[in-house]
């Protein structure tokens, strides 16, 4: 008898997001690309466009955190347990402009229990935009199936 090899965390990850990505209308509607996604971790861009900036000229601060949460979702549902945010906190530092093409990277800080804590950073060109700080809780229920079968 032999039982399926189990995925490496990263594999885990890319198929959580994969299945993710299927079902995101708001982070595909608005232009966003998957760069990089690993256990923990996941990479997200974005082109901001004209229906993106505000009066002043500029990225909509709501453009810019809809990214940063979008990129927290992808980096703690990585695990196959399904997470969601209890508490973001952002800060703008510099304007996005129309035609930037915002990338946010999202790294873990902590996971314990049904809780994580995950660092999200937009920038332009490496100059940082914005920094958000995501706290998720799971929410029980799986991504992505995983069994282990016999086989012949």
């Amino acid at each position: 008898m032999k039982v399926a090899k189990s995925p490496t965390p990263d594999e885990l990850a890319r198929a959580c997001a994969d299945a993710m990505w299927k079902d995101d209308n708001a982070s595909s509607g608005l232009g966003m690309e998957i760069i990089d996604i690993s256990a923990g971790h996941a990479t997200l861009a974005m082109t901001v466009k004209p229906h993106m900036v505000n009066g002043h000229g500029i990225a909509h601060g709501g453009f810019i955190f809809t990214l940063a949460d979008s990129t927290f979702a992808f980096a703690c549902n990585s695990y196959n347990e399904r997470a969601v945010a209890a508490h973001c906190n952002i800060s703008f530092i510099r304007p996005g402009k129309l035609g930037d093409r915002l990338v946010a990277t999202g790294r873990e800080i902590s996971r314990s229990g049904r809780s994580g804590i995950y660092d999200i950073r937009v920038t332009v060109n490496d100059v940082t935009v914005a920094e958000m700080r995501g706290h998720s809780r799971t929410i029980g229920g799986a991504l992505v199936p995983l069994t282990t079968s016999p086989s012949e």
